[in-house]
């Protein structure tokens, strides 16, 4: 058995803490059963959003007539941006690969570590033991019981990915993060998409009003079944047939298409680890508990990412690996804030938030203490230059210490709108502060400030 200081289990955000570790002069474990990277590189955000791109050009293509434009699209080469998107990943995982294999600096296990006694975790017949140790084990997609689902050859968020040719039709079982975003791609991309989702509502995470035009959306370029769930799978001529039941009212009906996507969520990868046997506990879905600072049930012991359930975004695990780090080794004794976390949905149109909902809100506020203001984005200049109507932004604002308590966008450029609003709320500052700065007129950013012009009582 080879003892270390510190054992770092998940090449994503965990690697970040190999230099921190080595920086302390401490003996480091890095282990990952691979791809190496973690999801985000790898099998997550940077390759979705590199299909994602040219998706939002076909979109800005096909609505160029409202601006007096005719423009047509030729030719999709669904190949060219699938390859373009497998390259540009390949070559960052096999850098990072190469890296690990060369490192003389610490021992890289590539293998599948699982717990075998308390510290001590097992990697392809190698036993290592931590005197600390980090969890950024990640996740991996759920799969719902469905009858038929095991009999067919269902995608997922991972192997969708190695599509060469484009799908005829494609069904979706899901409304989330994962199922907006590919749903918009592939009718963008030409294939005839069809949604199911069991929640009453698409992205359910979201703003009632958020959901409402993204459904109203992606619902005039393809179907969307809301409250409704996929019964069963089975094998057909020409692909697949998924057999699903209207929950509100029991309609049944059959949708057939040459391939089924399942995105109906995550699963923690701690199962695989077996935490249990170093003494670290999951909660009821899978995912390993943390307290505050991001410290397992078990001492030094310490966990974040997607792992723990909790905003799984690359952007947080980096933020809370960070943390984790400091309140370990420094002592910082500083608590993670999960309402800060920012995200962004990629879909058309795109969407991004961050802090509470409306009913988070009056969770903790009264109706008479939280404010409420929305805006459109033709409410300035740049919004109705791009006959942008249906855009949407909505705040939350605590009455009483005139604090963001959340700010939800719908529409162009979301992601990036909502970035000065995420600086002012981890400044803890008043919304006031938005005001101290000026904006270029006519400039899409003089929106954010709009919403809290109107800014009412939650009862009113």
């Amino acid at each position: 058995m080879k003892q270390y200081d510190v054992v770092i289990v998940g090449t994503g955000s965990g690697a970040n803490l190999v230099g921190e570790a080595l920086a302390h002069e401490m003996s480091v474990a890095l282990v990952d059963k691979g791809p190496v990277g973690g999801t985000c590189l790898n099998l997550g955000c940077i390759p979705t959003k590199m299909m994602v791109f040219p998706a939002d050009r076909i979109m800005e293509i096909r609505e160029a007539a409202k601006f007096g434009i005719e423009a047509n699209i030729g030719e999709i080469d669904f190949a060219r941006i699938m390859d373009r998107m497998r390259k540009h990943v390949g070559a960052s995982h096999d850098r990072i690969r190469k890296g690990l294999d060369q490192a003389r600096e610490f021992d890289f296990y590539f293998g599948e570590a699982r717990f075998i006694d308390d510290y001590t975790l097992e990697v392809d017949g190698t036993t290592i033991r931590g005197e600390m140790i980090f969890l950024a084990s990640g996740a991996r997609p759920s799969v719902p019981p469905v009858k038929g689902i095991d009999t067919v050859p269902y995608l997922t968020n991972e192997s969708v990915l190695q599509l060469e040719e484009k799908p005829a039709s494609l069904v979706i079982i899901g409304g989330g993060y994962i199922a907006a975003e590919f749903a918009h791609f592939f009718e963008a991309m030409g294939s005839r998409v069809t949604i199911i989702q069991r929640n009453e509502r698409l992205v359910p995470e979201e703003e009632p009003e958020i959901s409402d035009i993204l459904a109203k959306s992606l619902g005039s370029r393809m179907e969307v079944l809301l409250a409704t769930e996929a019964t069963s799978v089975r094998q057909s001529d020409n692909g697949v047939t998924v057999r699903a039941k209207n929950r509100q009212n029991g309609e049944e009906r059959e949708i057939s298409a040459e391939h089924v996507l399942v995105a109906a969520g995550r699963t923690s990868n701690a199962d695989l680890l077996q935490v249990a046997k170093t003494g670290v506990e999951t909660d009821a879905s899978g995912y390993i508990r943390v307290d505050a600072f991001l410290e397992t049930s078990k001492k030094n012991i310490w966990a974040f990412g997607d792992a723990i359930g909790k905003q799984m975004f690359r952007h947080a695990a980096n933020f809370e690996a960070d943390l984790a780090w400091d309140n370990a080794v420094h002592g910082a004794a500083q608590p993670m804030d999960f309402s800060l976390v920012p995200h962004a949905v990629f879909s058309w149109p795109e969407i991004a938030s961050v802090g509470l909902t409306e009913k988070q809100a009056l969770e903790v506020l009264d109706d008479r203490n939280l404010l409420i203001g929305r805006a459109r984005y033709t409410d300035v200049a740049r919004g109705q230059a791009m006959l942008e109507t249906e855009g949407l932004l909505k705040v939350l604002v605590d009455a009483e210490s005139e604090r963001i308590l959340g700010f939800h966008i719908i529409g162009p450029q979301a992601s990036i709108l909502i970035q000065e609003v995420v600086n002012v709320m981890a400044m803890d500052a008043d919304w006031w502060q938005l005001t101290r700065s000026m904006r270029i007129h006519p400039a899409l950013t003089e929106v954010v400030l709009r919403p809290f012009a109107g800014l009412r009582p939650a009862e009113s």
